[in-house]
């Protein structure tokens, strides 16, 4: 599949690659430029590939506590919020954001890899009196993101960026979002699909950077953001995976929420741990074995080279018990084994 903007990728010298079955753009100059441009001035990626749903009528709220971990009821108009869909067992179907845009209408951004599940899941659990549409095919979406994100804003709308994390304004027949998979301000820019081309073409005309998805995966990885599919699965919880902020066990009943009660009130078996390499060593990829005493625990579910520290970083799910920052391990890279440390997350913090 191809997002609306295959051609501008093209044309721009983007390097395509499949993602989820999507052709996107994984580098233009280079990952390391990419990666400097978002923490430095501010990069634009193509995001189109994501999935839109919209809920709306008087049981929307209600229903979506149902399904979700995070408090929608609580959600004012205008905000958004993290939350996760989940299966019966507390693992993680997908990992979302809910954009409240009204008192009975919600927008739903979900994983490219996850549009069709997600929708099923979501169907046939629907409750009376609510509509759900997955729009996704109607729409086309920018991540810009970096300090000078604002500047673009102001560019691009002529007022300013809002200054708060998790707003949604709709401009015309557009959402913009200051939201976003970095670490770095900035926002997303939803809008119908036709217009793709056009849009991209301003947000470069206003200072933005392209960037692919290789400089997108070692900004989030940095900032310890999971990747559903590779740090998020249906076999680990999301408090396995460090996100009980996320999870609200005191609101009514909804799906996993038992299964969740059980594991807060035993103990995790297992954490998501972030890794910082302490010697040199060749980049650090997904499912690379993790050794701890001399045996091997687990593996690595994402890996890079960062570019800000310059040391290898991942992520992997660590025995309980071998989960506190300044746990030593190994990561075995091609039959060697290098030495690593459990570190707190994030793992890139700017300076002050």
């Amino acid at each position: 599949m191809r997002t609306p903007l295959f051609d501008s990728h093209v044309a721009a010298g983007g390097r395509m690659v499949d993602f989820a079955g999507w052709e996107m753009p994984v580098q233009y100059s280079g990952i390391l430029a990419e990666h400097k441009a978002v923490r430095e001035a501010v990069g634009i990626f193509d995001i189109s590939h994501m999935g839109e749903f919209f809920v709306s009528g008087p049981g929307s709220a209600a229903w979506l506590d149902s399904l979700l971990t995070n408090n929608v009821a609580s959600l004012p108009d205008g905000t958004a919020q993290y939350s996760l869909l989940l299966n019966e067992r507390g693992g993680v179907i997908d990992d979302l954001i809910v954009y409240r845009l009204g008192a009975e209408k919600f927008l739903l951004i979900v994983n490219a890899s996850m549009i069709e599940e997600d929708a099923a899941w979501m169907n046939d659990r629907l409750a009376g009196g609510v509509t759900f549409e997955n729009a996704s095919a109607g729409f086309a979406a920018l991540a810009i993101q970096g300090p000078l994100a604002g500047g673009v804003f102001e560019r691009l709308f002529g007022r300013e960026m809002p200054a708060e994390r998790n707003r949604i304004l709709q401009i015309g027949s557009d959402f913009v979002v200051t939201t976003g998979y970095t670490g770095e301000s900035g926002f997303e820019w939803l809008m119908p699909a036709g217009e793709a081309s056009s849009a991209w073409r301003r947000a470069l005309d206003a200072g933005a950077k392209p960037c692919g998805l290789g400089a997108r995966d070692t900004l989030r990885l940095e900032m310890c953001y999971p990747l559903n599919g590779s740090d998020l699965s249906p076999n680990h919880t999301p408090l396995e995976a460090g996100l009980g902020y996320f999870v609200d066990l005191n609101k009514p009943d909804f799906i996993g929420k038992a299964a969740l009660a059980s594991q807060k009130a035993d103990g995790v078996p297992s954490r998501l741990c972030a890794l910082r390499v302490t010697e040199k060593a060749p980049p650090i990829r997904p499912h690379y074995p993790v050794w701890i005493d001399g045996e091997p625990v687990t593996e690595t579910t994402s890996g890079a080279l960062s570019p800000s520290l310059g040391d290898g970083i991942a992520l992997a799910y660590l025995p309980a018990g071998y989960s506190k920052p300044g746990q030593e391990v190994e990561i075995e890279v091609r039959g060697r084994r290098f030495r690593a440390c459990v570190r707190k997350k994030p793992l890139y913090q700017k300076e002050a």
